[in-house]
This record gives C-alpha cells, structure tokens and sequence, in this order.
C-alpha cells in the first residue's frame, strides 16, 4: 500500500458497560481508500466499537485518532470531523421522506452546493433513492432503507465511513446487492470504510484486511482473503471448509 500512514486509528481501546469490560484494549487501523472489515460473533464487541468510535459511548481508556489527531467524545463532533456511521439496525427517520432523511445527513456541509453535489452521487450510488425521494423512509423495504442509512452517511462527505452490521435482517439476494454497492462506494468515491459485520464471508469477500474480535479483543488480523482460507477462521465464522 503507497500510503502507510492510516487515516483512521484506533489504539488500545478498552469500554466498560458498570463490571463488565465489553473492549478490552483494541487496536487497529484502517488506510486511506481501503475496506478494513471486523467480524467476530455476535457479542464480541463489534458495535461497541463503532459506538466508541462515534463517541456514543465513553471510552474507559485508550484513543481514537483520525489523521493522527484525538476524535472527538461527542458524535455530532465526529462527524464534522469527517467520521459517519450508517448504524445497526438502519435507524432512518421513518415520518421524513428519503429526501428529507438525506438532507439530514447533510448537516456538517455549510455550502449548500456541496449538499446538492454530493446528493447526486448519492442518487447515482442508489438509484432507487432517487426513485423513492418522495416516499416516507418507514414505507421503504429493508434493502431500501439500508440504501437509505449508507446515502445519509455519505451526505456528510465523511473521510471515513462506518457501516455496522449492514447485512442484518435482510434477505441474502438483497445482501449481495448491499456489498454490490458498497464495492462501487468505495471504487467510485474512493470513500474509505470499516465494516463490522457478522456475515464473516461476505465481510471477508468485500474488504482489503481484516481484524477478528473475540470477547473484547482482537485475537487475529491479516490480508482478507489469506483469512478467508485460514482453518482457524473456517471453522468458527464460515461454517467448516466446504467439502
């Protein structure tokens, strides 16, 4: 990789939730134009981190730099950094419109133009957005209002961007159509992503690295697709090597 300095660093990490120590001092770092991806099951810590991240929960110790400065604790902050999260869960503003949920989205960029450019780039990623700009974001599919929660990130313009568990709840063919997507994101924007995700295959298939996260540590990171025929891997995330 020509850049080796990361964009996005997350050093000795540890959350604690009263007795119990959910992140128990994690590191990591992600690089400018790659796809780092997190899996581990479910439990392990994974949207603890994104939360710490964002600055929605405290942190008990450790930092989190982007361009090798402090972020933010507060997540509005975060986000006028330059660091959005398309949540778990999706979590869109189901009485506003698609429109309305996008312009939401938009609320670090002071120049009105940048808003207006960066929502057609958001229509030209998810097409289907700007079909269903009118209708209510709680009328739209599951498939739809993920498209929804990833385009309202990207309306920040973020440096990096955080997508928790986007495979969740949704059918594998509009799964395949989620990291479709999220491929051209990272291709035709050049956004940066870190992905938690518990689909370890689908995660492992998208991303460049990857880190495992096991009871609030990482226990193994590498090169994606030499994990993906890591044994170790195959037997606890993907489900047995295929015979």
């Amino acid at each position: 990789m020509e850049d080796k300095t990361p964009i996005l660093s997350v050093k000795n990490l540890s959350v604690n939730y009263g007795a119990i120590q959910a992140l128990k001092g994690v590191d990591l770092d992600v690089y400018p134009g790659e796809i780092v991806a997190v899996i581990g099951a479910n439990g392990a810590g994974k949207s603890t981190m994104m939360s710490a991240i964002m600055g929605d929960v405290p942190r008990a110790g450790g930092d989190i730099l982007l361009d090798g400065k402090s972020l933010p604790s507060k997540s509005f902050q975060v986000v006028t950094a330059g660091v959005s999260l398309s949540p778990e869960g999706r979590k869109v503003f189901a009485p506003l419109t698609v429109f309305e949920n996008l312009q939401m989205g938009a609320f670090p960029l002071k120049d009105r133009s940048l808003v207006a450019e960066q929502l057609k780039k958001v229509y030209h990623l998810f097409p289907r957005l700007e079909e269903r700009q009118s209708q209510y974001a709680g009328t739209l599919s599951g498939g739809e209002q993920q498209m929804l929660a990833i385009g309202r990130a990207l309306m920040a313009m973020p440096r990096v961007l955080l997508l928790d568990e986007p495979s969740l709840g949704l059918a594998p063919i509009i799964i395949n159509e989620i990291f479709k997507e999220l491929t051209q994101v990272n291709q035709l924007l050049g956004m940066t992503i870190l992905i938690v995700e518990q689909n370890a295959r689908k995660a492992l298939l998208l991303s460049n690295r990857a880190y495992v996260l096991q009871t609030g540590k990482i226990i193994i990171e590498g090169d994606s697709k030499e994990l993906l025929h890591n044994p170790e891997i195959e037997e606890a995330y993907l489900g047995g090597k295929k015979k």
